[in-house]
């Protein structure tokens, strides 16, 4: 084993680790990072992506003691407190994820591609996303999610550390909760338009756990 010190959202980390220790079996491991995902195991599908001294990587093609003495900034890294990242709301607000299992490596690289371009095009995001698959939206909500980020002029700092939003205390008051309205009783055929605005509500509201709840 050999000892690590590094850093994971702000706060000092040490701990030991084998040799062959992939930063994302530390992170999701010992660290409890598990907003990182473990997918594919060979740096193709991108739900790994963490900001290592603010560059996106996938943290399985890597060594833990690779990240020795550097800055890792993970899914939970965005959030401000238990309140979403305004890219995350973004995610939200356009319904940028389905099962949700890439949705924290795109945030990653998304936040990344933000930096480097506060205000991309729809092609640029297509590109700029590229390394990262979804097997369920056809991308088009998560290109809709980054460009609504981008049009709330999210201020991203130069070397991925935390960012502080620009937006207005009104925007920050319409994230109020609201409880979604119950099923009307004896939907059937007629019903499905009533059906498919309690599904939405219901799934809107609940994501907004998504980001910090262990998965």
């Amino acid at each position: 084993m050999t000892k690590i010190r590094i850093e994971v959202n702000g706060q000092p980390v040490d701990t030991d680790v084998a040799p062959t220790t992939l930063l994302v079996e530390l992170l999701r491991g010992p660290l409890a990072m598990t907003g990182t995902h473990q997918g594919c195991d060979t740096a193709q599908c991108g739900a790994c992506t963490v900001l290592l001294d603010g560059q996106a990587v996938k943290s399985c093609s890597m060594l833990a003691l690779q990240a020795q003495g550097r800055r890792v900034t993970t899914v939970e890294g965005l959030a401000h407190g238990d309140r979403p990242h305004p890219l995350q709301e973004a995610f939200m607000a356009c319904h940028g994820l389905q099962c949700g299992f890439c949705t924290p490596g795109m945030l990653v690289r998304s936040y990344r591609l933000l930096i480097d371009n506060p205000n991309p095009s729809e092609d640029e995001i297509r590109a700029g996303i590229s390394g990262n698959l979804c097997r369920c939206t056809g991308y088009q909500n998560i290109v809709k999610a980054i460009l609504a980020a981008a049009a709330e002029g999210i201020e991203t700092a130069a070397d991925g550390s935390y960012a502080i939003s620009r937006m207005s205390a009104a925007a920050s008051r319409r994230r109020t909760i609201e409880r979604p309205r119950p099923l009307p009783a004896g939907a059937g055929v007629s019903g499905v338009s009533a059906l498919t605005t309690w599904a939405s509500q219901t799934f809107s509201n609940s994501v907004r756990g998504f980001w910090l709840v262990a998965i």
